[in-house]
């Protein structure tokens, strides 16, 4: 049976939803200048792939956490496969990457539907760094090979280690707190995407000033002040669907915001780096899975040991 909360939940992501589509229906249809054109033209495109993106993240959390731990169990596998894919490699890393992929990826979530702590928060950071160079080291090949042992290394903890602490907030015991942890995690993805979208909007329509612009000159001060000011006054509405008073959700809301802006910015650096504008075309109007989970990494390690220190039964 659905919780009343979660029933709440669903349907304000369904009314948020319906305004951002009819929102760009309209703008489309009433702009008159080139950039507000583009504007509404790129939520449009974005506004479709949220609602596939929402209807597979509903449907994993309603069937049960081992799916939604399978969920993201395989979108940290496209995520690595196109970080991967865009990263200059060796054949000496092959096996490297076989064991990255088939045997770090899966060990990694299946001690999470474990629910082992212990064992999850380290496997990746200790035993997975010291295995990957290893591996390589044993192949022989030499050139490069601090640069390509670093990059293996951090799509590892970008794209499977950071990003598993999502599910990984299904296996914590909260205080006083009678509600599913998937209301906990929905709300943790609600405040992410609220955060992305109202960066863009507020960043397209008023932002003059970009943060980095070698990085990403979309990045700017106006648009990061209107998504951490949307994303706080969230938090702070949905606080009773949460472990958290008003102003702790708030405050929760703002780390969330603000180190889902760091992540997406350090991953755009990447890619500058790289010299590609999306990690892959997989998921029209938003780049590839990598691109839409770049708010998560450096947000969800951060919120899932907030939450584990303040508000767990035991540490």
């Amino acid at each position: 049976m659905i919780e009343q909360s979660m029933l709440i939940l669903l349907g304000i992501v369904a009314g948020l939803l319906t305004l951002g589509t009819l929102a760009a229906q309209i703008g489309v249809r009433t702009a008159r200048t080139e950039k507000g054109v583009e504007v509404a033209r790129n939520l449009k495109a974005r506004m479709r792939s949220w609602w596939v993106m929402a209807a597979i993240f509903v449907v994993s959390i309603l069937v049960g956490g081992t799916m939604t731990v399978i969920l993201f169990g395989i979108s940290s596998f496209l995520a690595f496969r196109e970080f991967i894919t865009l990263t200059p490699t060796r054949r000496g890393d092959h096996r490297a990457l076989f064991w990255a992929f088939f045997v770090i990826i899966p060990i990694q979530y299946i001690l999470i539907a474990q629910e082992r702590y212990t064992a999850f928060s380290v496997f990746i950071p200790v035993y997975a760094f010291l295995l990957i160079p290893a591996r390589m080291a044993a192949a022989g090949e030499t050139r490069e090979f601090l640069g390509r042992m670093s990059r293996i290394q951090w799509g590892l903890m970008t794209c499977v280690y950071f990003i598993s602490h999502v599910p990984a907030l299904l296996t914590l015991e909260l205080k006083h707190y009678e509600q599913s942890n998937a209301t906990l995690l929905f709300f943790f993805i609600l405040i992410v995407q609220v955060n992305d979208v109202f960066q863009y909007i507020t960043g397209k329509l008023l932002g003059k000033r970009p943060i980095a612009p070698l990085v990403s000159p979309n990045k700017t001060i106006a648009g990061l002040v209107g998504g951490l000011a949307v994303s706080v006054a969230v938090g702070a509405a949905l606080s009773w669907i949460t472990p958290f008073d008003t102003w702790a959700a708030a405050g929760m809301a703002f780390c969330i915001a603000f180190m889902g802006f760091l992540g997406d910015l350090t991953m755009s650096a990447v890619k500058r780096d790289i010299g590609v504008k999306d990690y892959s075309q997989a998921i029209p109007g938003h780049g590839g899975i990598l691109d839409r989970l770049d708010s998560l990494t450096f947000a969800a390690p951060l919120f899932f040991h907030l939450v584990r220190h303040f508000y767990a039964t035991s540490t």
